[in-house]
Order: structure tokens, then C-alpha cells, then sequence
């Protein structure tokens, strides 16, 4: 496999942190921001549908993001149809958001997984119209190449369903995702725990991005703290290179060379 080395970067940015966050499902706006400063994230996705455009009176969760340390990735959360998901992003764009889109077209309600055939037609009319597109997708590196090709940033797989907790259920196919495509990959969903995210750094994920696993643990701001240290110590992993997998014991302390005393 191809190291992937260097800084993390999608479309004409660089990030210093490969953890992106997500703004649902916390107790609170303030807890939310808590959360954010502790995960040292630099790019947050809000769901377009959830942000308050319309009625200045009441609060936004956009007052709670730092705009000048965090970038903002509007998402296309709740469409099941790649017209739905394309008037979705440009409504964001229209409002100020951002031209970032993180591309979800689902397949069904019980589920959510991608309905991937609608997502590359989303991401081959957004990419025309001058979106940069991240992809939510499944975990199959074909559909990850296609999405490629059609000029999505980087792609999205899912380590397991939205929220679930799961962690990484086929780290086989991230791998082989990772073997595919030369765009950042982006491991999305599904991550419960610190764990999950160095299982996906050290297999090679250029980034993790994350929502429940830390605005519903017991405490997001703990949580999401360990997110970021995880992050780390994954990619250092990733980075130093482990050691081959052996069938049997090797000795820590060699024996060979040594001098027996009679």
C-alpha cells in the first residue's frame, strides 16, 4: 500500500487536525462548543436543515462555532433523492454556509445507508457546479473510485451505520478503499469509541469524522478530548509502521550472541 504521507489535505485546504465533528444531538449549544474546543477539530458539519435561517429571534447553533478557527461543512443530512440532496447543498451555499458539501443521499429510513447510485449523480452535478464534494459513501472501493473520478475531494466510508457505534466492521474494505483512490479517505460513521478511531488511523484513514460516539457519550467533552488524542496516536501509529503479525512467539530478548557463563 501507498504511504500516505503528509499533511491532510481536501480541495486547496490544509488542515492540521484529521478530526472533523459533527453539531447534533448534544444537551446544549454550549456543551456543543465545549466539545468542539476540546476535540481540536478545524472543520465542523451542521446539518443545512437544522441551521435557523429564517428567524433571527431565536438562537443558532452558528453562534456557537468559532467561524475563524472552524470551517463549516454544511451536509445534505435527511434527502433520499440526488435532486433533493443538490437543491439541499446550493440552499446552504445561497445561505452563506459554504461551497463545502459533505454529500449524503440515503437508501432508506431504517438504515440510512447511501443510495450510492444517487450520490455519484449528486456528485457529478455538484462538482459542475463548483462544490467541493466529500461523499458519504459505503464501504466498497469501487463506488469509492467512481466517486473519484467523478471529482469528489475525498471520499467518506462508513465504518459501520450512522450512530450505531459499531467501530470498524470491515477493516478489509477500508484498506482496499485506501488501495483505490489517491484522494483523502475520510472514515464516517459509525465510530463509537477511542479505539474504533486508532483502529481507522493505523489502517491508514487520512481522517475520521464523527457525531454521536461524542454529543451522546456520558461526558461529550471527555469523549471528545479522547477522540482527539486517539487521532494521534493512530496516525503516529500509522506513520512508525507495526510490526508483521507472526503465528508464533518471538523472544523480546534474543538469546543469540549471548555469552553463558560455565
Amino acid at each position: 500500500m501507498i504511504k500516505r504521507n503528509g499533511p491532510l489535505k481536501i480541495g486547496d485546504h490544509v488542515f492540521g487536525s484529521r478530526l472533523i465533528v459533527g453539531t447534533g444531538k448534544y444537551a446544549s449549544f454550549e456543551l456543543m462548543r465545549e466539545a468542539h474546543i476540546a476535540s481540536g477539530t478545524e472543520m465542523v458539519t451542521v446539518a443545512v436543515r437544522r441551521i435557523n435561517l429564517g428567524n433571527p429571534n431565536e438562537p443558532s447553533l452558528l453562534e456557537y462555532i468559532d467561524r475563524r478557527k472552524i470551517a463549516l461543512l454544511p451536509n445534505t443530512a435527511g434527502c433520499y433523492t440526488a435532486e433533493e440532496a443538490v437543491r439541499t447543498a446550493h440552499l446552504g451555499r445561497e445561505a452563506g454556509l459554504s461551497n463545502w458539501v459533505k454529500l449524503e443521499v440515503l437508501g432508506d429510513q431504517k438504515t440510512l445507508l447511501p443510495d450510492t447510485e444517487a450520490l455519484l449523480a449528486a456528485t457529478k452535478t455538484l462538482v459542475k457546479e463548483g462544490f467541493i464534494v466529500m461523499p458519504y459513501t459505503n464501504d466498497d472501493p469501487i463506488m469509492a473510485k467512481k466517486l473519484e473520478d467523478a471529482g469528489a475531494a475525498c471520499v467518506m466510508p462508513l465504518a459501520a451505520p450512522i450512530g450505531s457505534g459499531q467501530g470498524i466492521l470491515n477493516p478489509l474494505n477500508i484498506r482496499l478503499i485506501l488501495e483505490a483512490v489517491s484522494v483523502p479517505v475520510i472514515v464516517d460513521a459509525g465510530v463509537g469509541t477511542a479505539s474504533d478511531v486508532a483502529v481507522a488511523m493505523e489502517l491508514g484513514a487520512d481522517g475520521v469524522l464523527m457525531n454521536t460516539a461524542i454529543a451522546c457519550a456520558l461526558d461529550p467533552v471527555k469523549m471528545a478530548y479522547a477522540m482527539k488524542l486517539a487521532v494521534q496516536a493512530g496516525r503516529l501509529a500509522y506513520e512508525a509502521g507495526r510490526i508483521p503479525k507472526k503465528l508464533y512467539a518471538s523472544a523480546s530478548s534474543p538469546i543469540e550472541g549471548v555469552v553463558v557463563a560455565k
